[in-house]
């Protein structure tokens, strides 16, 4: 289970790298740069992430925060798009404020099996 303020690192499974930001400017939107970082999981403190949500844990059907611990940004979306090197990608961004375009809701992603302590108090968790 994931508690809501806790720090966690976001990492790709095809890469390896970790989601990651600094204080660049983004190149479409002017927002905070967010990039991948690290191999194989391994990575700075620039990885991590805290999880801003209601109630004690983060739970798949509710949307969810992601700001970074070191810069307070919040991990965020627009539409912007790119033309190269994947046409109709979004850019990706950190933003200074809370907003609607910095919620997040699970829609695919493993199941993780809660420990024996979390189970006993009657909490399902898919993530």
């Amino acid at each position: 289970p994931v508690r809501c303020g806790q720090a966690i690192r976001l990492t790709h499974l095809g890469t390896g790298r970790n989601l990651h930001s600094h204080r660049f400017t983004s190149p479409l939107s002017g927002n905070q740069e967010v990039s991948a970082f690290g191999e194989a999981g391994e990575g700075d403190y620039l990885d991590d992430w805290t999880v801003v949500c209601s109630g004690t844990y983060w739970v798949r059907d509710d949307e969810v925060r992601f700001q970074h611990t070191s810069t307070d940004v919040f991990l965020s979306v627009t539409g912007e798009q790119y033309g190269r090197p994947i046409h109709g990608q979004k850019e990706v961004h950190g933003m200074a404020a809370s907003s609607q375009n910095n919620y997040w809701k699970v829609m695919e992603g493993i199941f993780m099996q809660p420990s024996e302590a979390f189970q006993t108090e009657q909490y399902h968790a898919e993530l």
